[in-house]
């Protein structure tokens, strides 16, 4: 793993697992084969030199966002602070709604996260694809040992016969058939022989068992369906509840890290695993699983399907669009790995929901990008400042820190001039009380520059101010012995109208207006921000170079990124990662 530990870890309730497993030397006897395997792969082979080994499961059906980050960090995490193994597993078991692409965007993220899946000269990418012959064999095995049967009821009927959280289901008519009679089927089932949801394998449990998950569960079902990586050397699919105790144990997983949706799941899951190890297929120590808390961010929703839906239908433009909640999407917003690593040590791991305030997110990126963003300036709402005694053709240079906090930065200078440019809420005809920037004859300090007292502006056929007209006072320069001989109130930041550069900025903000999108019956997109996305033309200052993936503090305005995709230095396109403070309080 390339990720270095840099702030004591937050206390969370799974480091305490760890600790106390490691203590009683729950695995110290687990061995590791070298590759995923059921137990003869490892048996002969050396004790694992992992400590713990975690995993971090993605299913290669869309885009990860910003609650896997909570995972991968938290799974990766503790393997390297543990002096462990992390394993990338794609749970490519659903084969209709998985795709390369997706493959390819997850390792993407992983690595810009700061992660990798190596353990000294393991590379541990798995597939769940890569285990379907085992899946297969372990499931003839529970059929001949008497703990699962292919039942022939439709998908209805079987819902129809679980029961409810008050009453107990009914058996199957299949339920008892002999077991070369299921067996049989399976390997029709598997050879092609019956069509989608005709027959499913099921596990024979408990059909009065109080918790549903244990009423016989489904652990396959026909899918004549092309895979991404098989493609249609299967027509039967593992269930995810099935087969996720399969890839754990065949990777020698010992902590296996869940969403809290799969508690009730964890029944099942040590079923499976104790069936097979006393078939022989598996040795103890079995992995355990654990669940945590997910994270519910507000003004962000989260559900692939949701995710998938704001593309397809072109809400937004993309799966990396800035507004998005994606990992791919923040990152061409501007937010770093570090800061999504900081706020995921923030918000710590416990076993309640609760759904984090997006601001949080927010000032982790201003937090990062503080002490290492370049400063500079630009103008979004431009109008032109005149000043009106100083000499037409004449430029001087003025200098500012190129980052305030770290005087190694250096200095950057750009050029004043008669004709400036500055924002538009800097000028006011009639001032509110306290405002402290420019109106007539009031007097302020052009930033890096000269002080300036305002005598008149313009206004188009609307009313609309054009242009604002001041004067400078020759010997106030910043920088200058003559620099505070005036006394002023106010600072405005400006560029030269003959040097700035054009740029296209893009004022990115939440995508929902509610803060909870998500949640009730609420119809998600009449919930859209319809101002989460305005484009400005606007003057950025001589000598930024806007190189893809370049970003800065631009003053007083908040953080800014050059857009990956579509900026050059020749046409800048810059989006708004954040603002200097939350402006939704």
């Amino acid at each position: 793993m390339t990720t270095e530990s840099t702030t004591a870890p937050v206390s969370n309730f799974l480091r305490s697992i760890i600790d106390q497993d490691l203590k009683a030397q729950r695995h110290a006897s687990k061995r590791w084969g070298g590759k995923p395997g059921p137990a003869q792969v490892h048996a002969t082979a050396d004790v694992d030199p992992a400590r713990i080994r975690t995993r971090f499961p993605p299913e290669p059906n869309g885009y990860l966002h910003i609650g896997h980050a909570k995972s991968i960090c938290l799974n990766f995490g503790l393997a390297r602070d543990y002096l462990g193994a992390c394993h990338l597993r794609f749970d490519d078991t659903n084969p209709e709604k998985e795709e390369q692409e997706y493959v390819d965007a997850i390792i993407d993220m992983v690595h810009w996260l700061g992660f990798d899946w190596k353990f000294q000269n393991e590379t541990n990418l798995y597939f769940a694809s890569d285990y379907f012959e085992d899946m297969y064999a372990f499931a003839e095995a529970l059929i001949q040992g008497g703990f699962a049967y292919v039942d022939e009821q439709s998908p209805e009927q079987m819902r129809e016969t679980r029961g409810t959280l008050t009453s107990p289901g009914t058996n199957s008519p299949w339920r008892d058939r002999p077991a070369d009679e299921s067996l049989t089927l399976l390997r029709e089932m598997r050879d092609g022989k019956h069509p989608d949801g005709s027959m499913a394998l099921r596990a024979k449990i408990d059909m009065a068992s109080p918790n549903i998950n244990l009423r016989d569960p489904v652990m396959y079902r026909i899918r004549h369906a092309e895979h991404h990586r098989t493609g249609d050397k299967w027509c039967i699919y593992p269930m995810y509840s099935w087969a996720h105790p399969v890839e754990d144990a065949l990777e020698q997983i010992t902590h296996s890290i869940c969403t809290l949706e799969f508690e009730d799941q964890r029944p099942f899951y040590n079923w499976t695993l104790e069936r097979l190890r006393d078939l022989g297929f598996l040795a103890d120590p079995l992995p355990q699983q654990y669940e945590f808390a997910r994270l519910y961010l507000s003004y962000v929703v989260t559900s692939k399907r949701k995710l998938r839906q704001l593309v397809v239908e072109n809400h937004v433009n993309g799966w990396d669009d800035p507004r998005m909640p994606t990992l791919a999407g923040l990152r061409r917003r501007g937010y770093t790995p570090e800061s999504i690593r900081l706020f995921c040590e923030r918000i710590g791991v416990s076993k309640a929901d609760s759904r984090i305030d997006y601001s949080i997110l927010e000032q982790a990126l201003r937090d990062d990008l503080d002490p290492k963003a370049p400063r500079s300036v630009a103008v979004l709402d431009p109008i032109k400042l005149i000043i009106t005694n100083y000499p037409e053709g004449q430029s001087e240079e003025c200098t500012a820190p190129a980052h305030p906090k770290d005087p190694d930065a250096g200095q950057r200078t750009f050029p004043l001039t008669r004709e400036l440019w500055i924002e538009r809420d800097d000028f006011r005809i009639e001032p509110e009380k306290k405002y402290f920037r420019l109106y007539p004859g009031n007097t302020v300090r052009l930033k890096y520059g000269y002080v300036v007292t305002c005598t008149g502006y313009k206004q188009d056929d609307q009313g609309n101010v054009t242009e604002v007209y001041v004067e400078y006072l020759p010997d106030t320069k910043s920088g200058t012995p003559g620099a505070d001989s005036v006394k002023v109130k106010g600072n405005i930041t400006w560029i030269s109208v003959e040097h700035a550069i054009p740029a296209t900025v893009r004022l990115y903000d939440r995508l929902f207006s509610d803060p909870h999108p998500d949640t009730g019956d609420k119809d998600f997109l009449a919930l859209l921000n319809p101002n989460s996305l305005t484009t400005v033309e606007a003057w950025v200052e001589p000598g930024l170079v806007a190189e893809p993936g370049a970003n800065w503090q631009f003053e007083r305005l908040g953080y800014f990124i050059a857009d990956r995709e579509e900026s050059t230095p020749e046409k800048p396109v810059l989006n708004r990662t954040a603002t200097l403070r939350d402006t939704w309080v």
